[in-house]
């Protein structure tokens, strides 16, 4: 068994959750990213197998049920989903109607997911969501009502963050927070912020497998979003995250997006038809072709901001595909008084994710180490195998993590969908976790607004 499955396994174990309980029955709402499929990866003890999926029918259906059904007949702890399929154009109505389950998860085409949230929520069902959740400032505007909503239904409405869930970025958060290694995050200033999140994501890749088929759609910054309103969501809740640990921020004062910008990424259409399988631009997408001839994708976005007067850096970049060896990539540094934190993966790391401790403090190296061998040994306690050891390249340590830890972005999905089952046996979210998400797409929607 997987370390993801027994991660999640143990979590429902640790509910009480018992198969023949089921409490759970999960809806599938017009799917069209494959995220939507990775939430069923693997089994859950108390979500029943038979999950309804109401769409509007096509070939984002298709691909979705194509997903589900590898899992279900793949060799290795194969899953049992039961999918019930409705299609038609008045499925939304259908699945308020019917009321076929209590959990809906929603990801696909990101015009629509607004509206797909608030009328889930407003028919009176939890939402599970993709993000991003809003891509439009009438789309914030619109997910702002459907949190009141949840609140007056008494229902869960969450977003998924898989990037909580990698072991870098979970250590970078532990060790900012032993002041003894890390002192206290600086303020930073507009030249040189506290906080730097950057990350590099390719349209050509394999998901669970294969080659992945992208929906036309996806190119359409009008469907998809701009890419400073997709990604940077997961870098903006992530420095929330972690420099504002269990903290409700208020996005009406603890905000002030200084700056933004947008650019093009350039897509042939024999890179095109490599993606989505093709031949042509269809008609929505020819508003975005130059005179090269090639599709101009505005999925590119960097901003500045500062977050409780701590400066922050955010940038996302879309590549059509990876080089050889290489994967999505993430680079982030914090800043403490004490010592950075440094996440890199690049070539130098083999292109795995990989965490570096600098000495900033004014003591000698033998000094600080001590003191970082003491903060990893405190760790130990919940991350037994981690250790530190000095970098092979440039100054400072590198933080050794064991490849259990390694779990990759797919299994992500299962360790978000079981927090969520945890929330939902309890009835609430965290008390930070709403605002937060507010304030997180305030924040790249204000960005939004400035890049343009």
């Amino acid at each position: 068994m997987t370390n993801q499955i027994v991660w999640a396994a143990v979590l429902a174990v640790a509910m009480g959750a018992r198969a023949e309980e089921a409490t759970v029955k999960l809806i599938t709402l017009d799917p069209g990213h494959f995220h939507a499929s990775l939430v069923q990866k693997f089994m859950y003890p108390q979500v029943s197998p038979v999950v309804h999926v109401y769409s509007p029918g096509g070939d984002d259906l298709q691909e979705h049920l194509k997903r589900i059904e590898g899992f279900n007949t793949r060799a290795e702890n194969p899953t049992r989903w039961q999918e019930q399929v409705y299609t038609g154009a008045d499925f939304l109505e259908k699945m308020a109607g019917e009321r076929a389950g209590n959990v809906v998860v929603i990801s696909g085409n990101n015009a629509k997911k607004a509206k797909y949230i608030f009328a889930a929520v407003d028919a009176g069902f939890n939402v599970l969501a993709d993000k991003p959740m809003a891509i439009t400032p009438e789309d914030f505007d619109l997910l702002q009502k459907a949190f009141v909503r949840a609140a007056e239904k008494h229902v869960l409405l969450y977003d998924i963050m898989t990037e909580r869930s990698e072991i870098t970025t979970i250590l970078q958060k532990e060790f900012a927070h032993l002041p003894e290694i890390f002192g206290t995050l600086e303020k930073g200033t507009a030249e040189q912020p506290a906080i730097t999140k950057e990350s590099v994501h390719h349209y050509f890749k394999e998901v669970a497998g294969a080659a992945l088929k992208r929906p036309a759609w996806f190119f359409d910054v009008n469907q998809q979003g701009e890419g400073i309103v997709d990604v940077t969501t997961h870098l903006v809740d992530l420095i929330q995250w972690e420099c504002f640990t269990g903290q409700s921020l208020d996005f009406h004062k603890d905000i002030d997006v200084l700056q933004a910008r947008r650019w093009a990424t350039k897509i042939t259409p024999g890179q095109f038809k490599r993606a989505t399988d093709l031949a042509e631009y269809p008609d929505y997408l020819k508003k975005d072709v130059g005179a090269d001839g090639a599709l101009h994708v505005y999925c590119n976005g960097a901003f500045d901001y500062t977050l409780k007067g701590v400066h922050a850096r955010v940038s996302v970049i879309w590549n059509f595909e990876a080089p050889p060896g290489a994967k999505d990539t993430h680079y982030s540094l914090m800043r403490g008084t004490k010592a950075n934190l440094i996440i890199k993966q690049g070539k130098d790391q083999n292109y795995k994710a990989t965490l570096y401790v600098e000495n900033k403090s004014g003591v000698a190296d033998s000094e600080f180490e001590k003191t970082l061998q003491a903060g990893v040994a405190q760790l130990n306690a919940t991350y037994p195998g981690i250790a530190a050891q000095k970098a092979a390249t440039g100054a400072g340590w590198q933080i050794v993590v064991p490849e259990k830890y390694n779990d990759g972005h797919e299994a992500h999905f299962a360790q978000v969908t079981a927090r969520y089952l945890h929330y939902l046996a309890a009835g609430q979210l965290p008390d930070w976790e709403t605002p937060n998400m507010l304030a997180k797409y305030y924040t790249t929607l204000r960005a939004y607004q400035l890049s343009r």
